[in-house]
């Protein structure tokens, strides 16, 4: 079983673990390492055999794959503590946010380096993830990247020039459905239903919509058809949406986010 260190262990970092024991990784192969002594003691009182150390150098002894889960104005000091007595061979996988490649690389020349946007339902076993493989990233540090990103959801292979744009959708994805979430909700309360009736339809819907659409042979596009009856109430609710541009907010939001994502990144 391959050894690997977290740097960071925040919420994503914390998820990832529990994909990975859920897994079937053996917790005596993992380790973390988490500055903040708080976030130390959840560690270890939810994973009490995994190792949870202070410092990236005393976590990636002998690893053979470190994800970078810190904060990205940290992943300089972290690699720079944790590079001395990181293995010649070990990849380092990065789901910092907007730190590129290239960073990474300069930090440490002659890597194997893959960038890897995550988005939060992860948390719950359900992300979507894209990877980019660096300059000395071959196809066996792919499969290993997707074997571990893989036990918290979906993960696709892009270009590193995409991952903004993944950052815009997928990324930033998520908060998108929130809002519309929050809509629906205020939405249902305006038509006249209790505030807990209107956030159980809603929460189910969007759950089994997503459902559908994952696990059905049809797209979208069919799926929105197959449920609008010519002249009906869906078709009436489509028509006040679209006079209200509503697919063009949703493409205007992912291009600024993909802007905004390249911004962060320098790109």
């Amino acid at each position: 079983m391959t050894t690997l260190a977290l740097l960071g262990g925040g919420k994503m970092g914390e998820a990832l673990l529990g994909g990975l024991v859920d897994g079937g990784w053996d917790p005596e192969n993992l380790a973390v390492a988490e500055v903040m002594a708080e976030r130390r003691h959840a560690l270890e009182s939810r994973f009490a055999k995994i190792r949870v150390v202070p410092n990236p150098a005393w976590a990636v002894a002998e690893a053979e794959v470190v994800v970078v889960a810190v904060k990205p104005g940290d992943v300089p000091a972290a690699l720079a503590a944790a590079e001395p007595v990181l293995e010649p061979g070990a990849l380092v996988l990065s789901i910092a946010a907007g730190v590129t490649i290239a960073t990474i690389e300069g930090l440490d020349p002659g890597r194997p380096v893959i960038r890897a946007m995550p988005n939060t339902p992860a948390l719950v076993g359900m992300g979507a993830a894209a990877i980019s493989a660096g300059t000395h990233a071959g196809d066996e540090h792919m499969h290993r990247a997707e074997s571990i990103l893989g036990v918290v959801g979906t993960v696709t292979r892009v270009p590193e020039s995409l991952l903004d744009a993944v950052t815009g959708l997928s990324g930033s994805g998520p908060a998108y459905v929130f809002l519309v979430a929050e809509a629906l909700i205020e939405a249902g309360v305006h038509a006249g239903l209790p505030r807990p009736v209107s956030q159980a339809l809603v929460t189910q819907t969007l759950l089994g919509s997503a459902t559908l659409l994952a696990q059905g042979p049809d797209g979208a596009e069919a799926l929105r058809a197959a449920v609008t009856s010519p002249g009906g109430t869906t078709a009436a609710g489509l028509a006040a949406l679209e006079s209200r541009a509503v697919r063009a907010a949703f493409l205007e939001a992912v291009t600024a986010a993909t802007k905004r994502s390249k911004e962060l990144g320098g790109s």
